[in-house]
C-alpha cells in the first residue's frame, strides 16, 4: 500500500467514534454471531443475535462476562479451548464445526472463525469471532458429533497424509455421503478442504513469522516449496513470497 493511502486510512479509522462499527452490521443478521473477547475470555462486545440466544435482555449485559457464564458448559469448554489455542499459537481458528444455541434457544451447529487481535506493539490482546448458523444442515442431520469430530481431525492433522476413505469411515458414513456433506457445509470436497486448511496455515505463518518458506511448506503438509507455491498461487493469485511482502505492508 502506498504510504499516502496508508496514512489516510489510518487517520480515518482513528477518527471513528465507533471503532466496533461492524458490530452494528451483524445486529441485523440473526443467523450470524459476532463477538470480541479479551485474553481472559471476557466479552468486550457481541451482536444482538448472540445476546438474545444467551437469554440476555441486550448485548450490554454480556460485557465483562465469559462463555461459561452464558453458554452450556460443554459448549463453553470447547470455545475456551479454541480461544486458548489461538492465544498460544497466534493461529486463527478457521471453519470449525461447533455446537451453539440457535435463536429458539435450541442447540444446533454453526461454522466458527476466530482471528487474533493485536495491539500496537504486536501482542495478542484478544480475538474476534464470527459464527454462521448451519440451520438446514443441522435440521437435516448432515452435521452431527461424528462429522464434527472428523472435521476437527482434518483441522488438527492437515499436515499429515489423510485418506478421504478413512475420514468417511470416522464420520460413520459412506464415501459418497461424506463428500456430499462436505460440499453442503463447506462448498468444498474433502480434498479441497484439506488443501484450503494447509493454505490457511501457511498464510498465517507467512504473515506472522520469519520461517523460511521451504520450512513452512513442509510444516503445512506440502512435499516441498514448489508444491506450496503452485497451490498458493492458484488460491490467492500470489506466490508465498509476494503474499508475505503484501501482508507485512498491510493490505489495501
Amino acid at each position: 500500500m502506498e504510504p499516502v493511502l496508508k496514512a489516510w486510512r489510518d487517520d480515518f479509522i482513528a477518527a471513528l467514534a465507533q471503532p466496533l462499527f461492524v458490530e452494528a452490521l451483524f445486529d441485523r443478521m440473526p443467523d450470524m454471531v459476532f463477538s470480541v473477547k479479551d485474553r481472559e475470555g471476557r466479552y468486550v462486545t457481541m451482536s444482538e443475535a448472540c445476546a438474545d440466544r444467551c437469554g440476555l435482555a441486550n448485548k450490554r449485559e454480556a460485557v465483562g462476562r465469559t462463555a461459561h457464564e452464558l453458554f452450556p458448559q460443554h459448549m463453553a469448554d470447547r470455545y475456551a479451548e479454541q480461544d486458548e489455542q489461538l492465544f498460544r499459537t497466534g493461529q486463527p481458528v478457521v471453519d470449525n464445526l461447533d455446537l451453539t444455541l440457535f435463536n429458539n434457544r435450541k442447540p444446533g451447529w454453526c461454522l466458527s472463525n476466530k482471528t487474533p487481535l493485536y495491539d500496537r506493539q504486536g501482542r495478542i490482546v484478544g480475538l474476534a469471532c464470527l459464527s454462521r448458523d448451519l440451520i438446514e444442515p443441522s435440521r437435516a442431520g448432515i452435521v452431527d458429533a461424528p462429522m464434527a469430530a472428523t472435521v476437527d481431525l482434518m483441522l488438527a492433522r492437515y499436515a499429515e497424509p489423510l485418506r478421504v476413505e478413512a475420514l468417511a469411515e470416522l464420520a460413520g458414513v459412506s464415501l459418497a455421503r461424506f463428500e456430499r456433506r462436505m460440499k453442503k457445509i463447506f462448498q468444498l470436497s474433502a480434498g479441497q478442504f484439506i488443501i484450503k486448511t494447509r493454505i490457511d496455515s501457511a498464510a498465517a505463518r507467512l504473515a506472522h513469522t520469519d520461517e523460511p518458506i521451504a520450512d513452512i511448506a513442509l510444516a503445512c503438509g506440502f512435499c516441498d516449496q514448489s508444491a506450496l507455491s503452485k497451490q498458493f498461487r492458484q488460491l490467492t493469485g500470489m506466490t508465498p513470497r509476494e503474499y508475505r511482502q503484501w501482508a507485512r505492508r498491510g493490505p489495501g
